[in-house]
């Protein structure tokens, strides 16, 4: 059996348009998970939301008051237009909160409001009162402008240390009921280890409007290309270059490091493929939650293979080297 729309708003089957809105409204405010923390609110919410998509819209409505949800769902054919027949199938989108801001105009109703009065909504399902028509009862918050991001590029060296950067930003505010340009120093704190993406918020420090709340300035972090070293989370990577007779007969290279100093790598012994890395724990960035860890230094290796060699040379070669 299909879905009882008609039952899930709580209305008959003959109830007007302003009874079906009004009957969403209340459901909607009422489940809304923002505001209803009980495990069954989300479900809710979503089954008003559909029940609300499909008896709000006249087509939908007949189609399903004719042939219930399976109609709607899977296609009913229509009146010929000359040109064959013409067909209408409905899916449910699946986002109630899309209806829900589409609505009510604001994916956040409950914002325009001060106080906790709101909370009697979700007292009782079966309350007729429509919370709007006493809406003077409540004093209206002014809506803030949406974030101001700038992205700010940071080298290694820094994350690796952290630092303190000065942003001079520029923005619209209001004196004494008059708007004019304004400037100020913002000094942002990059803490050891943070990786590319994380934001920093300066609340309500962006342009100023009137009857409107300073939107916020939002920082947000990205990794600076380094000459030397490639990050990957908390590590970083390397690459040395060494000739062919060094992959095959090894040799000592020094390794930089973010820290300042070099180390040696002796590499006698073994032979060095194109796939190799080594791995240094500790010697890369500081971890963003524990700065007193480090991840790893990784090193590759990019083989420099001669681009000619004399015949003497290939014989001798030929006569070392196994054929496998």
């Amino acid at each position: 059996m299909g879905k009882d729309f008609y039952k899930t708003l709580g209305i008959s089957r003959n109830a007007k348009d302003d009874e079906i809105k009004k009957a969403y409204r209340k459901l909607a405010l009422k489940y809304h998970p923002d505001k209803n923390k009980s495990s069954k609110a989300e479900e809710r919410f979503k089954e008003v939301a559909e029940a609300y998509e499909v008896l709000s819209d006249k087509k939908k409505r007949d189609i399903y008051d004719q042939f219930g949800e399976e109609g709607l769902k899977y296609g009913i054919p229509g009146r010929s237009s000359g040109q064959g027949c013409s067909s209408f199938a409905y899916q449910f989108h699946g986002d109630p909160r899309a209806t829900f801001a589409q609505f009510f105009g604001s994916s956040d109703p409950f914002g325009m409001f001060f106080g906790d009065n709101l909370e009697q909504i979700f007292q009782a399902e079966d309350n007729p009162r429509n919370i709007w028509s006493n809406a003077g009862n409540f004093q209206a918050r002014p809506a803030q402008d949406p974030p101001i991001e700038h992205e700010l590029y940071v080298a290694l060296e820094d994350i690796n240390s952290g630092c303190n950067k000065k942003m001079q930003i520029s923005r619209i505010r209001m004196h004494n009921g008059q708007s004019r340009k304004d400037t100020k120093l913002l000094d942002i704190e990059i803490k050891p280890g943070w990786k590319a993406g994380t934001k920093i918020t300066f609340p309500k420090e962006g342009d100023e409007a009137p009857n409107r709340i300073a939107a916020d300035i939002v920082f947000i972090i990205r990794d600076k290309p380094h000459p030397v070293f490639q990050r990957d989370g908390s590590d970083i990577q390397y690459t040395a270059k060494i000739s062919l007779k060094q992959a095959l007969c090894g040799a000592t290279i020094q390794v930089p490091t973010l820290q300042g100093s070099p180390f040696p790598l002796c590499t006698n012994g073994e032979i060095i493929k194109p796939t190799t890395i080594k791995r240094f724990p500790d010697r890369g960035l500081p971890l963003p939650k524990n700065s007193t860890r480090r991840g790893a230094l990784l090193v590759n290796f990019n083989i420099i293979f001669p681009d000619t060699l004399a015949t003497s040379q290939v014989k001798t070669l030929g006569e070392l080297l196994p054929n496998h």
